[in-house]
């Protein structure tokens, strides 16, 4: 049976009646973003190259370890960019997890580049590196030129780097780290975004961190970075008048929108924190429930971006979209996973390697309420809401 087709519509809170709805996971701001704003507003430098921006850049870049940083509008602008300097365009490929939100694979197509779609590992959500592995082998034998490979951090759990890396080492293909999900997520000790030769973050409004729109590219390769930087400005020469030899974009990060990433990142650790604490409740509830699990439970390096509880109908005897339906009723919002990518119909005809288990993961999984910015009582009333869908389901 296809999962995709026979899946159940899922409600989303919010409607007509609902009071203080609870959102999935919502921005997380308060006084300290708003002295931070005043502050650069006040400063009245409103230019990429004021101090906000440089500051945001250098602050960021020494948080993860990584040599240089680049801010700019948008985690899709950062993509776009990043698979450009690793060389991506027409007649090449980038090998794309097709368990993702759309942005990773349109900004494959910005470049001209065609993604090729992999699937997923289903204990994590992650790309299947077994699968890749074959994948490349068949790719590289047809003489088709692959000029990235794009890992995502799904749900701030961070990619198997361990056989990733080397896997595309071996045949010269460089990484492209998605790590919109991840920042303040570690590997093994190492800062999620720094693994490839190139990340990239996103602070859209609902991340773990959010600038209420924009993204950063980073990279230990300072002319990949600085390449980046001159495409991103309208690639305009450095002359007096204004001289382009490149087409360029008007990617860079608004020096508001940087001083409030500047307020936001100080607290990155605490709203981790909040996110973490939310998983490890979630898990205790639902680890006495047979047949449901959390997708990439138990790993300390996830910054717990958002927690999506896998189901399995045939033993739980209810669908994720039945709970759905029960917490929507409850103001609480929340969604399945992401519809992968080769069921779009924008991506309907592209090659995918696939065992099923993404198909899987978008009919049985759900994602609930995970920001640091829920209030306790907001808390009470999603884990009360859960509770009463449970104890009617035994």
């Amino acid at each position: 049976m296809d999962l995709i087709h026979h899946r159940p519509p899922v409600a989303r809170s919010g409607g007509p009646g609902v009071a203080d709805p609870v959102f999935l996971s919502p921005p997380d701001v308060g006084e300290l973003e708003e002295s931070y704003l005043l502050r650069a507003i006040r400063a009245g430098r409103f230019d990429p190259d004021g101090p906000e921006l440089g500051a945001f850049e250098q602050e960021l870049a020494a948080r993860v370890g990584v040599g240089h940083a680049l801010g700019l509008s948008s985690g899709t602008a950062a993509l776009h960019l990043a698979l450009l300097a690793v060389g991506a365009g027409p007649e090449t490929v980038v090998v794309v997890p097709t368990l993702t939100f759309a942005a990773t694979a349109n900004a494959v197509t910005y470049t001209g580049a065609e993604p090729v779609f992999v699937d997923c590992d289903a204990s994590t959500g992650n790309l299947d590196v077994d699968l890749l592995s074959d994948l490349l082998g068949r790719l590289v034998d047809a003489g088709r030129r692959v000029a990235a490979v794009l890992s995502v951090d799904i749900n701030g759990r961070c990619a198997d780097y361990d056989r990733l890396l080397p896997l595309c080492a071996a045949i010269g293909v460089p990484v492209v780290e998605d790590a919109a999900q991840a920042l303040g997520s570690t590997y093994r000790g190492r800062c999620a975004g720094t693994f490839g030769r190139v990340g990239i973050y996103s602070f859209s409004h609902n991340k773990v961190m959010t600038t209420t729109g924009g993204g950063m590219l980073v990279s230990d390769d300072p002319a990949l970075v600085a390449r980046a930087r001159h495409l991103a400005t309208q690639a305009r020469e450095p002359v007096s008048h204004y001289e382009h030899r490149d087409v360029g974009y008007n990617y860079r990060l608004s020096t508001l929108l940087a001083a409030l990433g500047r307020a936001q990142l100080t607290r990155l650790d605490s709203m981790i924190a909040r996110r973490r604490a939310l998983r490890d409740r979630y898990a205790r509830l639902f680890g006495g429930v047979t047949g449901t699990r959390i997708l990439g439970a138990g790993d300390p390096g996830s910054n717990c971006w958002l927690t999506s509880v896998v189901v399995e109908p045939e033993r739980t005897g209810w669908q994720p979209a039945h709970l759905a339906e029960h917490l929507a009723r409850h103001g609480v919002e929340c969604r399945p996973m992401w519809k992968p990518m080769h069921r779009q119909p924008v991506y309907a005809d592209r090659e995918v390697a696939r065992t099923g288990v993404a198909d899987r993961l978008f009919a049985t999984s759900l994602s609930l309420p995970s920001g640091s910015a829920l209030t306790d009582d907001q808390v009470e009333r999603v884990f009360a809401a859960i509770t009463d869908f449970l104890d009617g389901h035994r």
